[in-house]
Protein backbone atom coordinates (compact mmCIF):
# COMPACT_ATOMS: atom_id res chain seq x y z
CA UNK A 1 0.00 0.00 0.00
CA UNK A 2 1.47 3.43 -0.84
CA UNK A 3 1.80 6.07 2.19
CA UNK A 4 -1.79 7.60 1.50
CA UNK A 5 -4.71 5.99 -0.62
CA UNK A 6 -7.66 8.11 -1.32
CA UNK A 7 -11.14 6.86 -2.28
CA UNK A 8 -13.60 9.01 -3.63
CA UNK A 9 -17.21 7.38 -3.30
CA UNK A 10 -20.11 9.18 -5.77
CA UNK A 11 -23.94 8.44 -5.71
CA UNK A 12 -27.01 9.83 -5.05
CA UNK A 13 -28.66 11.14 -2.00
CA UNK A 14 -30.06 8.20 -0.24
CA UNK A 15 -28.05 5.31 -1.97
CA UNK A 16 -25.44 5.65 1.14
CA UNK A 17 -22.37 6.28 -0.43
CA UNK A 18 -21.46 8.74 3.15
CA UNK A 19 -22.37 5.19 5.21
CA UNK A 20 -20.28 3.39 2.46
CA UNK A 21 -17.27 5.29 3.47
CA UNK A 22 -17.74 5.26 7.13
CA UNK A 23 -18.17 1.35 7.36
CA UNK A 24 -14.99 1.07 5.47
CA UNK A 25 -13.32 3.58 7.85
CA UNK A 26 -14.34 1.84 10.60
CA UNK A 27 -13.35 -1.51 9.04
CA UNK A 28 -9.98 0.13 8.53
CA UNK A 29 -9.32 1.59 11.75
CA UNK A 30 -10.19 -2.19 13.85
CA UNK A 31 -7.35 -3.41 11.09
CA UNK A 32 -4.95 -1.14 12.76
CA UNK A 33 -4.76 1.25 9.70
CA UNK A 34 -5.41 5.14 9.97
CA UNK A 35 -7.91 6.62 8.51
CA UNK A 36 -10.08 9.67 7.15
CA UNK A 37 -13.58 9.47 6.58
CA UNK A 38 -16.09 12.51 5.49
CA UNK A 39 -18.45 13.18 2.95
CA UNK A 40 -19.03 16.55 0.53
CA UNK A 41 -22.27 17.64 0.01
CA UNK A 42 -24.55 20.90 0.34
CA UNK A 43 -28.52 21.13 0.59
CA UNK A 44 -29.16 18.63 -1.69
CA UNK A 45 -32.29 16.48 -1.54
CA UNK A 46 -32.61 12.59 -1.86
CA UNK A 47 -31.37 11.76 -5.72
CA UNK A 48 -29.36 14.75 -5.49
CA UNK A 49 -25.24 13.96 -6.41
CA UNK A 50 -23.19 13.26 -3.66
CA UNK A 51 -19.48 12.44 -3.06
CA UNK A 52 -17.64 10.91 -0.05
CA UNK A 53 -14.06 10.53 0.42
CA UNK A 54 -11.81 7.86 2.02
CA UNK A 55 -7.71 8.32 3.45
CA UNK A 56 -5.68 5.12 4.33
CA UNK A 57 -2.75 5.04 5.83
CA UNK A 58 -0.53 2.61 7.41
CA UNK A 59 1.18 6.40 9.12
CA UNK A 60 -0.67 9.27 10.51
CA UNK A 61 -2.47 11.03 7.87
CA UNK A 62 -1.29 14.87 7.90
CA UNK A 63 -3.15 15.75 5.05
CA UNK A 64 -6.25 17.65 6.20
CA UNK A 65 -8.28 18.90 2.57
CA UNK A 66 -10.54 17.65 -0.11
CA UNK A 67 -9.23 14.69 -2.29
CA UNK A 68 -7.94 15.95 -5.54
CA UNK A 69 -6.64 12.77 -7.05
CA UNK A 70 -8.23 9.73 -6.02
CA UNK A 71 -6.60 6.23 -6.19
CA UNK A 72 -10.06 4.64 -6.36
CA UNK A 73 -13.28 6.07 -7.58
CA UNK A 74 -16.54 3.69 -6.51
CA UNK A 75 -19.44 4.84 -8.85
CA UNK A 76 -22.92 3.62 -6.71
CA UNK A 77 -25.34 5.47 -9.96
CA UNK A 78 -24.08 4.73 -13.13
CA UNK A 79 -26.40 7.88 -14.36
CA UNK A 80 -23.87 9.70 -12.62
CA UNK A 81 -21.50 8.75 -15.71
CA UNK A 82 -23.35 11.28 -17.55
CA UNK A 83 -23.67 14.31 -15.45
CA UNK A 84 -20.69 13.90 -13.18
CA UNK A 85 -17.51 13.55 -14.07
CA UNK A 86 -16.27 10.75 -12.20
CA UNK A 87 -13.13 10.18 -13.56
CA UNK A 88 -11.57 13.64 -13.13
CA UNK A 89 -8.28 13.56 -11.24
CA UNK A 90 -7.78 9.72 -10.87
CA UNK A 91 -4.16 8.50 -10.89
CA UNK A 92 -2.74 6.90 -13.68
CA UNK A 93 -2.75 3.58 -11.93
CA UNK A 94 -5.73 4.15 -10.21
CA UNK A 95 -8.80 1.85 -9.96
CA UNK A 96 -12.75 2.49 -11.10
CA UNK A 97 -15.30 0.24 -9.67
CA UNK A 98 -18.97 1.29 -11.17
CA UNK A 99 -22.57 -0.52 -10.11
CA UNK A 100 -23.44 -1.24 -13.69
CA UNK A 101 -25.00 -4.46 -15.20
CA UNK A 102 -22.28 -3.69 -18.36
CA UNK A 103 -18.66 -5.39 -18.55
CA UNK A 104 -16.20 -3.80 -17.75
CA UNK A 105 -14.58 -3.10 -21.17
CA UNK A 106 -17.48 -0.62 -21.99
CA UNK A 107 -17.70 1.37 -19.28
CA UNK A 108 -13.91 1.94 -19.81
CA UNK A 109 -15.29 3.31 -22.80
CA UNK A 110 -17.86 5.13 -21.69
CA UNK A 111 -15.94 6.53 -19.60
CA UNK A 112 -12.85 7.31 -22.27
CA UNK A 113 -10.44 5.34 -19.52
CA UNK A 114 -6.73 4.93 -20.97
CA UNK A 115 -4.16 4.18 -19.45
CA UNK A 116 -3.24 1.66 -16.89
CA UNK A 117 -6.28 2.73 -14.56
CA UNK A 118 -8.31 -0.64 -13.54
CA UNK A 119 -12.29 -0.61 -14.69
CA UNK A 120 -14.11 -3.08 -12.36
CA UNK A 121 -18.08 -3.80 -12.92
CA UNK A 122 -20.59 -5.51 -10.16
CA UNK A 123 -24.72 -5.18 -11.09
CA UNK A 124 -24.84 -4.09 -7.15
CA UNK A 125 -28.18 -2.68 -8.07
CA UNK A 126 -29.35 -6.25 -8.90
CA UNK A 127 -27.69 -7.78 -5.98
CA UNK A 128 -28.91 -5.45 -2.86
CA UNK A 129 -33.06 -6.09 -4.70
CA UNK A 130 -32.15 -9.68 -4.61
CA UNK A 131 -30.67 -9.64 -0.92
CA UNK A 132 -32.33 -6.36 0.90
CA UNK A 133 -35.01 -5.95 -1.48
CA UNK A 134 -34.54 -2.62 -2.21
CA UNK A 135 -31.84 -0.87 -4.57
CA UNK A 136 -29.38 0.70 -2.29
CA UNK A 137 -26.09 -0.50 -3.44
CA UNK A 138 -23.69 0.91 -1.10
CA UNK A 139 -23.41 -2.24 0.73
CA UNK A 140 -22.49 -4.48 -2.46
CA UNK A 141 -20.23 -1.83 -3.28
CA UNK A 142 -18.23 -2.03 0.02
CA UNK A 143 -17.68 -5.70 -0.97
CA UNK A 144 -16.55 -4.93 -4.41
CA UNK A 145 -13.64 -2.44 -3.48
CA UNK A 146 -12.61 -4.52 -0.92
CA UNK A 147 -11.96 -7.50 -4.02
CA UNK A 148 -11.18 -4.74 -6.77
CA UNK A 149 -8.04 -2.94 -4.19
CA UNK A 150 -7.14 -5.87 -1.57
CA UNK A 151 -7.29 -2.56 0.49
CA UNK A 152 -8.35 -4.55 3.76
CA UNK A 153 -8.38 -8.03 4.96
CA UNK A 154 -11.50 -8.97 3.63
CA UNK A 155 -12.60 -11.50 6.36
CA UNK A 156 -11.84 -8.88 9.54
CA UNK A 157 -13.69 -6.20 7.44
CA UNK A 158 -17.03 -8.22 7.21
CA UNK A 159 -16.64 -8.93 10.80
CA UNK A 160 -16.31 -5.11 11.40
CA UNK A 161 -19.27 -4.82 9.47
CA UNK A 162 -21.40 -7.29 10.96
CA UNK A 163 -20.64 -5.93 14.64
CA UNK A 164 -21.79 -2.32 13.05
CA UNK A 165 -25.13 -3.99 11.83
CA UNK A 166 -26.12 -6.34 14.56
CA UNK A 167 -25.81 -2.59 17.17
CA UNK A 168 -27.45 -0.64 14.77
CA UNK A 169 -30.27 -3.12 13.52
CA UNK A 170 -29.88 -5.52 16.55
CA UNK A 171 -34.26 -6.00 16.31
CA UNK A 172 -34.08 -6.43 12.23
CA UNK A 173 -31.96 -9.68 11.84
CA UNK A 174 -33.45 -9.76 8.52
CA UNK A 175 -31.30 -6.39 7.09
CA UNK A 176 -28.26 -7.86 8.65
CA UNK A 177 -28.45 -11.25 6.53
CA UNK A 178 -29.63 -9.00 4.00
CA UNK A 179 -26.36 -6.57 3.80
CA UNK A 180 -24.03 -9.73 4.83
CA UNK A 181 -25.17 -11.53 2.12
CA UNK A 182 -25.23 -8.30 0.02
CA UNK A 183 -21.44 -7.46 0.33
CA UNK A 184 -20.03 -11.39 0.03
CA UNK A 185 -22.01 -11.36 -3.34
CA UNK A 186 -20.80 -8.56 -4.69
CA UNK A 187 -17.18 -9.44 -3.50
CA UNK A 188 -17.57 -12.34 -5.49
CA UNK A 189 -19.58 -11.24 -8.47
CA UNK A 190 -16.97 -8.19 -9.64
CA UNK A 191 -15.73 -8.10 -12.49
Amino acid sequence: MKDVTENRWHGRGVQGAKTSALLFADAALSQGKFIQAFPEYGPERMGAPVAAFNRLSSKPILLHSGVINPDVVVVLDPTLIDTVNVTEGISDSGVMIVNTDKAAADIRKDLNVAGPTKVFTVDASRISVDTIGRNIPNMPMLGALIKATGLLDFKEMMEDTKKKLEKKFRSKPEVIEGNIKAIERAYNEVK
